[in-house]
């Protein structure tokens, strides 16, 4: 069992409320979003950096049990061709719970009509909800990972 932890400050949303069917209808796996109230975004699991997306909007985390773990921060912010994004890691960076992974300009975002959710899913797998929507903050835990 593996416990994915909040990557930042916010309210948590259920997937359910997402704007883009890719995450409400989980067709990348289950998890929860946060609508952001924070500029920094953590690492939520301990893990090994996959994939940094070019624009840096997309962070991927593998667990050390394996298990696939994808930051999206925000809706279409893949056109923002990186802007709004200070990342602090690389691929093949190891991190913990609460390591500082990205600053993001929410306003930079909004400005560009793009929507600030960010979904936090586990790649192909089904999870246990610990949060109903309410505010969260770095290292609560958000859900449970079926293994």
């Amino acid at each position: 069992m593996e416990i994915c932890y909040s990557p930042l400050v916010g309210k948590a949303v259920n997937l359910d409320h997402v704007a883009d069917e890719m995450f409400s209808q989980r067709m990348l796996g289950d998890g929860m979003a946060i609508a952001p109230e924070a500029r920094e975004v953590y690492s939520p699991v301990a893990g090994e950096i996959t994939m940094v997306y070019e624009t840096q909007h997309a962070i991927g985390i593998k667990t050390e049990t394996g298990i696939e773990i994808l930051l999206h921060i925000g809706i279409d912010t893949v056109m923002l061709g990186g802007t709004p994004f200070d990342t602090k890691v690389q691929v093949g960076d190891h991190v913990q719970p609460g390591d500082l992974l990205t600053i993001v300009d929410w306003n930079y975002i909004r400005k560009k009509g793009c929507d600030t959710i960010v979904p936090v899913l586990a790649i192909n797998r089904k999870v246990k909800l610990l949060k109903s929507e309410e505010n969260v903050k770095p290292g609560e835990a958000l859900f449970e990972i079926e293994a």
